[in-house]
């Protein structure tokens, strides 16, 4: 089993890196949003605050480490950077699927980066439909137990699970499940997708049976039906596969819709983010905080000085946006109405 994992991380890692993973003729949706640029904003841009709050937790930034890896040995070094990183910067870190973690004791160290992030919000992650193939909530708690994270992520990964050798793709009775462990677990659950997006309707049922938060990874970046097919090597998968490099909803589409649909859980956008002017957009749509993932992942298998030019950079370009719309906090931002719709 462990072999299995590690091979099957590993294979990610290097598809992730080196192949085109991304959908076709799909975007994030950020472009179809633009800020009405503001000349005389009133504010020194020295005194602009990036700092919020999530969970009940006073953070540095918006900004959060998308979940990635775990469970392989190049996988132990991009999390120690990304997580050194992240104590460094103040951005929220959110492991890849810890499901390795429980049937395999040989990479638990890969998932435990609290000795490099002792300040850092950690958030554990694992595929909720495991909650049908033999993990409960002692598993669940297990995970938290040695990854010492300060909540648990479901990910919700269907189409991925079709495509993937073996996948598990019972998903009858989740919603029952996830309520049970909402009320179970000590520490906070959420909800997120991997690359397809969460509308307000599934948002709204989540948030009906306890979830703490959202976070839609929407289309528009990582398709994983692509990375699976890659790695297939059964015919009739990479074929199908083929019939969804257009599916999902875009990143931006997702955080409209939860927010009309008025569920409160705060939401994380992540989902083909790339830079801090589409994070300021998603904030100003109704997001908390912005994922980015494989667009860090390079730098993350490098070192942590690459990564913290990277964060830095990122969050200039929020900085920047905030300026030229004339917001100096990111409750300011979340508020402003200089955002608009291109028809």
């Amino acid at each position: 089993m462990a072999d299995s994992i590690n091979k099957r991380k590993s294979e990610h890692i290097r598809i992730n890196l080196n192949e085109k993973v991304t959908g076709e003729n799909i975007t994030t949706g950020f472009e179809k949003f633009r800020f009405i640029h503001n000349a005389l904003p009133e504010i020194d841009f020295d005194e602009i605050k990036l700092n919020t709050a999530f969970l009940n937790r006073e953070l540095r930034t918006p900004f959060l480490i998308s979940s990635m890896t775990g469970g392989a040995e190049l996988a132990e070094t991009i999390n120690r950077n990304l997580a050194t990183a992240a104590e460094e910067k103040g951005w929220t870190f959110a492991l890849g699927s810890t499901r390795a973690l429980i049937e395999s004791k040989e990479y638990r160290p890969s998932f435990q980066v609290r000795k490099y992030a002792p300040n850092t919000m950690v958030i554990a992650n694992l595929g909720a439909v495991q909650l049908n193939y033999g993990f409960s909530v002692d598993e669940c708690k297990q995970i938290i137990d040695i990854t010492d994270a300060d909540a648990l992520v479901l990910h919700l990964n269907s189409i991925q699970e079709v495509v993937q050798a073996d996948g598990n793709t019972n998903f009858k009775s989740l919603l029952v499940k996830i309520e049970k462990l909402c009320q179970q677990l000590e520490v906070p659950v959420g909800v997120k997708e991997v690359g397809w997006g969460i509308d307000g309707s599934i948002a709204k049922k989540l948030g009906d049976v306890g979830i703490a938060f959202l976070d839609v990874a929407g289309a528009g970046g990582t398709s994983w039906s692509q990375v699976e097919k890659l790695r297939s090597n059964q015919p009739i998968k990479k074929v199908a596969a083929e019939a969804f490099t257009e599916w999902g909803i875009p990143t931006a589409d997702c955080v409209v819709s939860i927010r009309e649909e008025k569920v409160n859980q705060p939401i994380v956008a992540s989902g083909g983010m790339t830079n801090g002017v589409q994070a300021a957009k998603a904030i100003a749509l109704g997001a908390d905080l912005v994922g980015f993932g494989r667009s860090i992942l390079k730098e993350a298998t490098h070192s942590v000085e690459s990564l913290l030019e990277v964060f830095e950079t990122r969050e200039l370009e929020l900085r920047m946006a905030m300026f030229g719309i004339g917001t100096s906090t990111i409750s300011e931002l979340k508020d402003t109405n200089r955002i608009s719709k291109i028809e």
